[in-house]
C-alpha cells in the first residue's frame, strides 16, 4: 500500500494510483507529551464522543473555499470526502470516474480521485492535498495521511491534536 500512497502523492493522473483497496478506519488515538506549539501551528481538542473533529477551511479544485468538519483518521491512506462535501466544495460528484476500491466501517465502496487546491485546519495550511470522493458508505470525511503525513509533524495528547505544517 505505501506504493499506492507514493503514486497517489506524486500524481495528478488518476491512472497513476495503485487500484488496490485503500484502507479507510476510524482513529483511536492514545495522547503523548509535547512541548507548546510553534507558530502557524494548528489544534483541535478532542470531542465529547473521543474523536478528534477538525473543522477546515478546504479549497476546492476551482478555488471554492468551504468549511469542512473531518474526522482525523491515521488509518485513512488519504482525505476522503463524501458526496454532499464534494458538491459543497464544487466538485461533481457524477462528472468523477471511480476507478479505486476503498474499505469503509460500511464496507465496501468506490472512490474516485481528485485534488485539493488547499486545506487548512486553524492556520495549518497546505496546498494541492490529494483526496478520494468516496461514492458511497461514508457518513463523514476523513482526514488521512495525504494530508497528515505532509506536515512536518502532528501529535496527540490525550485532549488536543496539533499540527505543524
Amino acid at each position: 500500500m505505501v506504493a499506492g500512497v507514493s503514486a497517489l502523492m506524486s500524481a495528478c493522473a488518476v491512472t497513476a494510483i495503485d487500484p488496490q483497496p485503500l484502507r479507510i478506519a476510524r482513529l483511536e488515538a492514545e495522547g503523548f507529551a509535547s512541548g507548546p506549539p510553534k507558530p502557524g501551528s494548528g489544534a483541535v481538542a478532542k470531542a465529547a464522543d473521543g474523536h478528534f473533529w477538525a473543522d477546515a477551511q478546504v479549497s476546492g479544485q476551482q478555488g471554492e473555499q468551504q468549511q469542512v468538519r473531518f474526522l482525523v483518521d491515521t488509518g485513512a491512506t488519504a482525505v476522503a470526502l463524501t458526496q454532499e462535501d464534494a458538491e459543497k466544495l464544487g466538485i461533481r460528484p457524477s462528472d468523477l470516474k471511480y476507478g479505486h476500491n476503498v474499505t469503509t466501517a460500511g464496507g465496501q465502496a468506490r472512490a474516485a480521485a481528485v485534488t485539493l487546491a488547499s486545506i487548512s485546519i486553524n492556520g495549518a495550511k497546505l496546498e494541492n492535498v490529494q483526496a478520494l470522493v468516496v461514492s458511497d458508505g461514508l457518513d463523514v470525511s476523513l482526514l488521512g495521511m495525504s494530508y497528515l503525513g505532509r506536515l512536518t509533524r502532528f501529535e496527540a495528547t490525550r485532549n488536543t491534536l496539533r499540527f505543524e505544517p
